[in-house]
């Protein structure tokens, strides 16, 4: 099986996205993360949940658990919000978040490796020309190879 074959298409966002759209898009998709691409849907950045959490977190409450359990419950899923009009650009302009691709002929094998290697649930597939065809997500990839795993 090869990585076309397990490849699923993905919303993606633009650097100039605003960051609520981005979290829309993940949560909508129920994404493991984000592709970032061009205006030519040529991947720029695959980036993890968790670091879009962590950008979407402000740093106090993330390094002091005391503070966070101050914030009370109505105001407590409206920390993101207040980002405004800020892009996803603005928080990854300096974050090294480079591509996790995969050509189309890719093994899962290969896959996996990759986004263990690279500590990503998310990998870009993508033709000869580098152009995003989709994407193999980790649950994915995971289940592909459950199901070709021998019965027990």
């Amino acid at each position: 099986m090869r990585a076309r074959d397990i490849a699923i298409q993905v919303p993606t966002v633009a650097v100039g996205d605003s960051v609520t759209r981005t979290v829309r898009v993940m949560a909508l998709g129920r994404l493991p993360g984000l592709i970032v691409v061009d205006e030519r849907r040529r991947p720029r950045m695959v980036v993890p949940g968790t670091q879009i959490l962590r950008m979407l977190v402000p740093r106090s409450y993330q390094e002091d658990p005391a503070l966070a359990r101050t914030v009370d419950e109505p105001h407590a899923d409206l920390f993101w919000r207040e980002l405004g009009e800020l892009t996803i650009g603005d928080f990854l302009h300096d974050q090294d978040f480079r591509p996790v691709t995969v050509r189309e002929d890719a093994t899962l094998l290969e896959a996996a490796a990759l986004m263990a290697r690279r500590r990503t649930p998310l990998v870009v597939v993508v033709d000869r020309g580098g152009t995003m065809t989709g994407a193999v997500t980790l649950d994915r990839l995971l289940g592909s190879l459950a199901l070709s795993a021998p019965q027990e």
